[in-house]
């Protein structure tokens, strides 16, 4: 457990390297997520960590999985203005269902929504840009207190997640963020399964055909057979909001 150098926030040297992830991957090559995720959280082998949660179609597993370990970890939930009604009412139940304590609600930027979406009509005409001021700004502004941040992707998602590692450094950091996806080589029926072993909610949406829930203007039902997240930004050329696109230039 000592493979993976200590943090030391007063050196302006990355958290982390790339030679850290490839570490992390080998060390936890075979074993369970449970194991592996209780590992990290207590022996603090990747720092200060946020979930970063939409509390969506499947967030509940991931929830479920970090709260065994520590309730208390930070849950950070994009409160984006656009939510489906379905979505926060779920959050709460999740929350209080799971026990988790330490749920941070982000907002965007109060002048930046004043100037360049006044209307709130900009996920319309730019989604890219809508993103920007809604979500990607505001996590990037609360993860400069964090050391790593653990996601719900999956590798059955989509074709774009489909080779990504457990651990991976966040390239969009300059200061050497790891990301870690705790459920990046577990299928659907893997999830089904949790869900039902452990008797966690469904969020509502999933039985009215939204395998992919993300704000309600850019999300739409998914027929049988198609990709769970294609019903995101549907008519677009975009398949993710931007939080989980490294090295990209600001859209503003």
């Amino acid at each position: 457990m000592n493979e993976v150098r200590k943090i030391d926030r007063l050196d302006a040297s990355p958290r982390f390297t790339e030679h850290d992830a490839v570490r992390l991957n080998r060390m936890f090559r075979g074993s369970s997520t449970q194991e592996w995720l209780e590992a990290v959280i207590k022996d603090n082998l990747a720092g200060d960590i946020a979930i970063v949660s939409s509390f969506g179609a499947e967030s509940a597993v991931l929830l479920h999985l970090v709260a065994q370990v520590d309730p208390n970890i930070p849950v950070l939930f994009l409160d984006t203005g656009k939510h489906f009604a379905e979505t926060l009412e779920y959050r709460d139940l999740l929350v209080e269902r799971i026990g988790l304590t330490n749920l941070q609600i982000l907002s965007p930027n109060a002048d930046d929504l004043a100037r360049q979406d006044e209307t709130g009509l900009r996920w319309s005409y730019d989604p890219d840009g809508c993103c920007e001021i809604r979500k990607v700004k505001p996590l990037a502004r609360a993860l400069e207190n964090f050391d790593a941040s653990v996601t719900g992707r999956k590798s059955f998602q989509s074709s774009t997640r489909a080779n990504l590692p457990r651990f991976e450094l966040d390239t969009s950091d300059a200061q050497g963020r790891l990301k870690i996806n705790p459920l990046i080589d577990w299928s659907a029926q893997d999830i089904a399964a949790y869900f039902e072993e452990h008797d966690l909610p469904r969020h509502p949406l999933v039985a009215r055909g939204f395998p992919s829930i993300g704000c309600e203007p850019c999300t739409h039902k998914v027929a049988p057979g198609e990709d769970p997240r294609s019903g995101r930004w549907k008519g677009w050329d975009k398949t993710e909001c931007g939080i989980h696109k490294p090295g990209e230039e600001p859209f503003l």
